[in-house]
């Protein structure tokens, strides 16, 4: 009886192995087997590429000649500044400029803050021109 146990318990294991190998693969024409809908695209999915026209404007009237999270300068020693569009559903889009990559991170985990602090630098420079 034990050896009928076993048995059975490496066949079902071994079935379960070939289905999760298989999990991923397309249905063969044929098979009869209907294909599940594409999954849903994750949440950090890449957004496109924003218009270039909008961009250098956007970029021409970036209040900031500094990193809002880390403070070092744009298109200083940390290279090429890192151009970040900001989108909230029913807002128009924001261009963030960041010093590097890693700044995106800190800004997308308190938005709110380093927006208001571009808000500021911008009424500062309306109030100075």
């Amino acid at each position: 009886m034990n050896k009928i146990l076993l048995v059975l318990r490496i066949a079902l294991l071994g079935a379960c192995l070939v289905a999760a190998a298989n999990a991923g693969d397309p249905p063969k024409a044929g098979s009869g087997e209907k294909s599940s809908p594409a999954p849903a695209a994750p949440a950090t999915a890449p957004t496109p590429a924003p218009d270039p026209v909008w961009l250098a404007k956007a970029i021409a009237a970036y209040p900031l000649d500094t990193c809002v999270v880390g403070g070092d300068k744009l298109g200083g020693d940390m290279g090429d500044p890192v151009n970040y569009v900001y989108k909230q559903p029913g807002q128009p889009d924001r261009l963030v400029r960041f010093c590097c990559k890693a700044c995106v991170e800190d800004f997308t985990a308190n938005p709110a803050k380093y927006l208001k602090m571009i808000d500021a630098a911008a009424a500062a420079k309306a109030k100075k021109n």
